[in-house]
């Protein structure tokens, strides 16, 4: 009798327990300390940082993904200045660079041929450039070393997934029914959808110069010079009829009024891995939905000019790439991404397939079409999408490039007035270090009747510059228990120069760091005392500042300039011609297609930057030279700062002291030498090569270190 009871309890709770398992898990409720919405790469590192500082902690990420676009096929690592990233960006750099020390995983490329090419690490052992596959895997890597749990594929309900109770959330809510109660909530994504839906406040678009007393907001036709269609391209389906309608992409209202503000958002694109490696190259494809009108633009603008391939092909190891737009009509499909930001999911899936099917057909276009230069045709058809990455993807991206989208308003605005030094805080969280950079926003009829790119701006010429605290934090009595890493309290300028994935993997360490002393004090956000929350920051790696200001370094902006040269299939760099061997202002020399050349005196931009554009035709694809004598008092070590755009060699009476071959804006200090000079005059000679979009380099010596004259 006993037995049988025994028997019929545990009958019971096997049922029981059955039933639990089986249970609908849409209610299920879930506790922790710091609730993190995003798996970008922000995400992850405010997920170990607060692992790290002992609090429980999730990571929510809505798709099936982690890493953002680091793993999404950004590999080519824009930062400028790579001496400010610190703490945990630093060491996800530094686990790339054991990756590639690896020799079993160079598999596409031998290691030295790879390293013949370009020098992606520096003297940190930190390595800049890497595959897709590789991000994730380190991701996935650090993101198990502190035993975080990644719950993948839960979606913010968008209609009422925040709980908020004065200035408090308590818990968000997502499309499966699961809520995640927390003390501290992070919001990583690239959309700012926790923010907006806690009721912060935040903006969308550009605003106008007059706003916050910036140049470079709002419409900039003036400043749209790269990445612009070329002169005389028909805007209308039917060449010369304005009665048969626009051709797509062109805005019929643009551009507006120089200066003032709209709610357009700069292009997005996908950045592509592709491949020449015979053995993992899977062909462009003809898609499905393909309208050969979208690229009827495309096909005029060679028809009108234009000879160059519209990509920045950045190599990556392996025989792979980052591919990226460039050029007026490119990867960037323009004005058609302004309801992302604000959209729902079905919206924005409908907004990603398009761009997929775009970009797909451009490379298909390219790689194929008649009216393509042979030249062009021939060089794209060697190339393809990367068989090995994206495998569940159709070797495409996951992740689409949100180069921009919500942004909070908060107590402080991260300005135009930061990025140039005018301005400079005192309460940093981390630096940035780019140029100021949009990309093209909109496409319009100019008075000439032809159709132009408008949004474009590339302005450097700064230093690195601290971020506010409290851009990353709502304003006081908004909300006292998030932190917003990436949708920050920006200008669309100033955001254009600090939206870079370094970056954001600074301030999402940042803002974990910020929420954990905030659980500990029982403080919100805005009530942290800074000098504490510096000292963990600094404690923990972070870079809040920098000793030597360019401000307080002397660009060289006198230059004697020669060329261009020829730059064959990206070789030019490498190819010795006569400026190497002799220095003589008074000789003549055969450049691109056979032309004359001399030698020209040249005065720089007052920002230190020298504008080959301004003096060298034709700008594209060549190479030129720039030299220059300065005399010193006594044999001496000087500081020397470079930055250029795209890769550099540097010669110092006649000694190679840089040699960088790299696609990339100029940016000051890019490269930090310290290099020999000796007693009387010292000749330097500087070669610069183009590859795509502008041209030119800053040169400085670096203020507290040199004694020249």
């Amino acid at each position: 009798m006993i037995k049988s009871k025994c028997r019929i309890f545990v009958i019971m709770m096997i049922i029981m327990m059955t039933k639990l398992l089986l249970a609908d898990t849409s209610t299920v409720k879930l506790e922790y300390d710091v609730v993190i919405y995003g798996g970008t790469s922000a995400g992850v590192s405010a997920a170990v940082q607060t692992a790290r500082m002992g609090k429980s902690v999730v990571l929510i990420e809505p798709g099936s993904h982690i890493g953002g676009l680091s793993s999404g096929g950004l590999g080519q690592t824009d930062i400028g200045n790579k001496h400010v990233i610190g703490g945990i960006a630093k060491e996800f750099y530094q686990h790339v660079y054991k990756h590639y020390s690896q020799s079993d995983v160079w598999i596409h490329q031998r290691y030295d041929e790879y390293l013949e090419r370009k020098k992606d690490w520096d003297e940190n052992k930190i390595w800049w450039k890497f595959e897709p596959h590789v991000a994730e895997s380190i991701f996935k890597r650090m993101i198990d070393e502190v035993q975080v749990p990644v719950v993948f594929n839960e979606r913010l309900d968008l209609e009422s997934g925040v709980e908020i109770k004065q200035t408090i959330i308590k818990a968000i809510r997502m499309e499966s029914g699961k809520i995640f109660h927390g003390k501290i909530f992070i919001d990583a994504t690239y959309e700012g959808d926790l923010m907006a839906k806690a009721g912060i406040s935040y903006t969308v678009g550009r605003e106008a110069n007059s706003l916050y007393g910036e140049s470079l907001n709002g419409v900039q036709t003036k400043n749209a010079v790269y990445h612009q269609i070329v002169d005389g391209v028909d805007p209308f389906i039917e060449k010369g009829n304005p009665q048969s309608g626009l051709l797509p992409g062109i805005d019929p209202d643009g551009p507006g009024e120089e200066g003032d503000g709209d709610q357009k958002i700069q292009a997005y694109c996908f950045r592509m891995c592709l491949t020449d490696a015979p053995a993992n190259r899977t062909a462009f494809k003809k898609p499905t939905g393909y309208d050969p009108l979208q690229y009827e633009l495309l096909l005029r603008n060679f028809e009108s000019g234009a000879k160059v391939i519209p990509w920045i092909n950045s190599a990556m190891p392996n025989r792979k790439t980052d591919t990226n737009n460039n050029r007026g009509v490119s990867t960037d499909y323009i004005g058609q991404n302004y309801d992302w930001p604000e959209g729902d999911y079905a919206l924005r899936d409908s907004i990603f397939k398009a761009h997929l099917l775009y970009q797909k057909g451009l490379m298909w276009t390219l790689a194929n079409h008649p009216r393509v230069p042979d030249s062009i045709r021939t060089i794209v058809s060697r190339w393809g999408v990367a068989a090995d990455e994206f495998t569940e993807t159709d070797n495409w991206p996951h992740q689409i490039y949100v180069r921009e989208a919500r942004r909070m308003i908060s107590d402080y605005v991260m300005t135009e007035k930061n990025c140039t030094g005018e301005v400079i805080v005192t309460n940093s969280v981390g630096m940035a270090a780019y140029t100021m950079d949009s990309h093209n926003i909109q496409r319009y009829v100019d008075k000439n009747g032809f159709v132009k790119n408008e949004g474009d701006v590339e302005v450097g010429g700064f230093p690195p510059y601290p971020i506010s605290y409290q851009s990353i934090i709502p304003s006081t009595g908004e909300c006292a228990n998030l932190a917003v890493p990436i949708c920050l309290s920006s200008s669309h300028i100033a955001f254009g120069s600090i939206r870079m994935e370094p970056v954001f993997m600074v301030l999402g360490q940042s803002a974990a760091i910020a929420g954990c002393l905030a659980i500990d004090r029982n403080k919100g956000l805005q009530y942290l005392n800074y000098e504490l929350l510096r000292k963990v920051l600094l404690e923990t790696g972070q870079i809040l500042e920098i000793e030597n200001r360019l401000p307080d370094s002397h660009f060289l902006i006198d230059w004697w300039l020669l060329g261009p040269f020829d730059n064959p299939d990206k070789k030019g760099l490498q190819t010795v011609y006569p400026p190497e061997t002799e220095f003589d202002t008074t000789k003549t020399y055969y450049g691109r297609n056979n032309k004359k050349i001399i030698w020209q005196k040249y005065k720089g931009h007052e920002s230190g930057f020298v504008d080959l554009v301004d003096v060298l035709s034709p700008s594209d694809k060549g190479v030129a030279y720039a030299c220059k004598i300065i005399e010193v008092k006594a044999d001496t070590l000087l500081e020397i700062g470079v930055g250029s755009n795209d890769g550099a060699r540097l010669w110092v009476n006649g000694e190679l002291f840089l040699d960088r071959q790299e696609e990339g804006m100029a940016v000051p200090n890019k490269d930090v030498l310290s290099i020999p000079f000796k007693k009387g005059n010292n000749t330097i000679l500087l070669k610069i090569d183009q590859v795509g979009g502008g041209w030119g380099f800053f040169f400085s010596l670096i203020a507290g270190k040199n004694k020249t004259n």
